[in-house]
Parts: structure tokens; C-alpha cells; sequence
């Protein structure tokens, strides 16, 4: 068994990374924040969750994940599972937020507009279209490089700028275009920690592949698909506090501030405009005038939602959901057994580095498989106010784990 320890590094949020090592013995600026940054679940930044990256994003925790001493070991491989980075939103979210931008529009032209929505008409403009489709920003390139660079400081023999020229480590990507572009970037940060490539050098040459078997697996297990993707049944926690108390709570405070219409505002383009606030900080770093239709209350619940959905759909909520991960899984242990098999000295070294980019749908089954930030009390619709500073919460901010043996 590899012991599990706490994650050092965030890897989340926007971008995650689950970490194994096995060991043998022989300055930026300061943006305007919004003060409910922390509650975005998976859509937080890093450095809104671990502030010390505002001052130096290549600077690690060591006092959490420290290596070794080299004199008693040495790493002979790593294998790391990251989400990609920072992206627009998906269609279907921008098919909202047009929604919800038609809704500010309308009610302002209507002339009953109270200050709330007058600001938001005069500060805020729709400018997110279907093609954007999730692809991943400029943002999130930077959370990949700075991502790999940190890591190349823990681990400067694995992931050094020789092993990635010569192809020694292996490279391995969802379909989805964010993720490639993810696999890209990670690659520049490893390149630009030995003064080589730049962002969009034409003369880097990525090597990836493609693998939806392992990095979607939750696509392609019949059990998940047809017990939690397609059972109506399976979130019915979140359907309950979607419509309970608390979230008619924040809607209606919601619609007072904007002076609309009971009906126009459903619970989906309430989290479209709490979504709004989390997309327009990590894509422009912008503090966004939608932030301040939310206190902290507000927030807090918007996050229980979101928190519920992935529990339920990708997480502890059902046994097939980590069950689904077993691809994966499998996988990464072969490769750890493989790397730490004696071999004779005239046999070639084991693969340095193996770097698997996926989705939150890919890190949290995996989370989980594994048995990480399990609460003994399950989230429901009804215990909204016992669940605050669980497991679930870590789960989900933090999305990394790391273990070594």
C-alpha cells in the first residue's frame, strides 16, 4: 500500500494534479479580489486558495511536500494526473449566461431597474459566444507552466528539459481541445525551467497521445453511464436543495437587488451569475460587477450546490462512480510496480515521468477509488448547515494527494 498524505501543492480547482513518487533508498501584482473567491469549488484559483502564489507562483510548500534527503533516496519515477487549466466556459454554460445577459437587458429597458441592475447594464457587457466552448485561456496555459515548473524544483532528474527533448517521459491527454492545450503548456513550463521554449514557440514539438480509455473513462463504463449519467434518480439530493429553502433564499435576495420578476430568475441562472463571477477572475482577473450581487451566505450555498452535484455524481456518492475510475487506476499502480522492479545494471532505467491530463470527472472517481476526504456523514439536501469544513470541501478545493513509498 502507498501511503496517502496531504497535498502540497494545489493542483485544482482550476487545475489538478494527483501525485505518486516512488522513492528507493540506496512578483506578480495583487488583483482587485472578489471576497467570495474562495468559494468556487473546482473553479478556484490557485493562488485564491493558497495566497503565497500571488507573491511568487513558482514558490512550493515545502514544509508539506518536501523530498527526501537524496542521501538516503532517490526518485526513480513520477506519475501525475492533472486537470487542465483555466477555460472558457462550455456552450451549454454560455447558452445561460446569454440568458441571463437578455434578462439584465430587458428589465433595464423596461425602465424599473433598480441601482443593482443599472450597474451591472453600464459595467458589463455580453461578450462570450458559443465557440469558445470550454477551450482553454491564456490563464490557464499559465497555470500549466507554472504548474510543471514547480514540480520540476521538487523533482529536477524526472522532469528535467533533457528527458522531455529526448521523449523520455510520457505524455498522455483527453481529446477534449483543454486538455491538449493543457499537455502543451506543461511541456513549455518544463522547456522554459532550462531557458528553452516559449509560449507558442512554433518550433517546440509536442509529444502526447490521445487517450479517452484512460483520461474519460467515465464515458465508457456501462455501470456509470446507466446508474448515475442517465438514472433521473441519482441526484435527487441536488434537485431537492436546488429548489429547498437556501437556494430559494439566495434567489430571491437575488432578484430583489436586481428588481426582476419572480418567475424570469430559476435557480440555473442564479449559479450562472455566482459562475460568471468565478469565470471573469480566473479568465481576466477581473472583478466582476456580477460578484457583488452575492454576500457571503449566498456564497457558501452556491458552493454546497456545486459541492452536492460532484459528490453525488463523480464522487462518494455512489459506489460506481470511484468504480469507474479502475482503468485509470490500474494503470498508474502497473506503472509504479514497473518503475520500482529491481532490475540488473546492464537493463535500461525506468520511464522517468508519466503525465496523465484529464478533467475534474477524471480526478475526483480516482479521488475517491482511493477512499480521500470521505466524510462518516453523507451531504444531503437537508444538512446543508453541518456539512461546512468537511472532507467534501478539501475534496474538492484541493483535488490532489500525495503519496510516496
Amino acid at each position: 500500500m502507498f501511503p496517502v498524505l496531504l497535498p502540497a501543492d494545489r493542483v485544482l480547482l482550476t487545475a489538478a494534479s494527483l501525485l505518486w513518487t516512488r522513492l528507493f533508498c540506496s512578483s506578480l501584482s495583487v488583483p482587485d479580489i472578489p471576497h467570495i473567491a474562495t468559494y468556487f469549488g473546482t473553479k478556484t484559483r490557485y493562488e485564491d486558495a493558497y495566497p503565497h502564489l500571488l507573491q511568487d507562483v513558482y514558490s512550493v510548500n515545502t514544509s508539506v511536500l518536501r523530498p527526501p534527503a537524496t542521501e538516503r533516496c532517490s526518485p526513480v519515477h513520477l506519475t501525475a494526473v492533472i486537470r487542465h487549466g483555466s477555460r472558457y466556459p462550455t456552450a451549454k454554460n454560455i447558452r445561460r449566461i446569454q440568458r441571463l445577459s437578455e434578462l439584465v437587458r430587458t428589465g433595464a429597458s423596461r425602465g424599473s431597474a433598480g441601482s443593482w441592475l443599472q450597474e451591472l447594464q453600464s459595467r458589463w457587457v455580453m461578450w462570450y459566444t458559443e465557440d469558445m466552448d470550454g477551450q482553454l485561456v491564456m490563464k490557464g496555459r499559465d497555470d500549466l507552466r507554472q504548474l510543471a515548473k514547480r514540480l520540476s524544483v521538487l523533482f529536477p532528474s524526472l522532469l528535467s528539459e533533457e528527458n522531455v527533448r529526448r521523449r523520455r517521459i510520457t505524455f498522455l491527454t483527453s481529446s477534449k481541445h483543454r486538455c491538449v492545450s493543457s499537455v502543451e503548456a506543461f511541456q513549455e513550463g518544463l522547456l522554459l525551467r532550462g531557458g528553452g521554449a516559449r509560449g507558442g514557440d512554433s518550433e517546440v514539438e509536442y509529444s502526447h497521445q490521445v487517450d479517452d480509455e484512460l483520461m474519460r473513462f467515465f464515458d465508457r463504463c456501462r455501470g456509470y453511464v446507466e446508474g448515475v449519467e442517465n438514472n433521473l434518480t441519482a441526484l435527487q439530493e441536488v434537485e431537492k436543495f436546488k429548489h429547498g429553502e437556501e437556494m430559494e433564499g439566495v434567489r430571491r435576495r437575488m432578484m430583489e437587488r436586481l428588481s426582476l420578476h419572480h418567475e424570469h430568475l430559476t435557480p440555473d441562472l442564479v449559479e450562472a451569475a455566482f459562475f460568471l463571477c468565478s469565470y471573469e477572475l480566473s479568465i481576466k482577473s477581473l472583478h466582476s460587477p456580477w460578484c457583488f450581487l452575492f454576500d457571503d451566505h449566498d456564497a457558501k450555498v452556491l458552493e454546497y450546490k456545486s459541492d452536492l452535484k460532484h459528490y453525488w455524481k463523480r464522487s462518494h456518492g455512489h459506489v460506481i462512480n470511484g468504480l469507474s475510475s479502475c482503468p485509470l487506476f490500474h494503470h498508474i499502480f502497473r506503472n509504479l510496480d514497473k518503475a520500482g522492479r529491481p532490475r540488473r545494471s546492464t537493463e535500461a532505467s525506468p520511464e522517468p515521468a508519466s503525465v496523465l491530463v484529464g478533467h475534474a470527472e477524471t480526478l475526483l472517481p480516482l479521488l475517491s477509488l482511493l477512499g480521500l476526504h470521505k466524510d462518516q456523514t453523507p451531504p444531503t439536501a437537508d444538512n446543508y448547515h453541518l456539512q461546512h469544513g468537511t472532507k467534501l470541501r478539501l475534496l474538492l478545493t484541493d483535488d490532489s494527494a500525495v503519496g510516496g513509498a
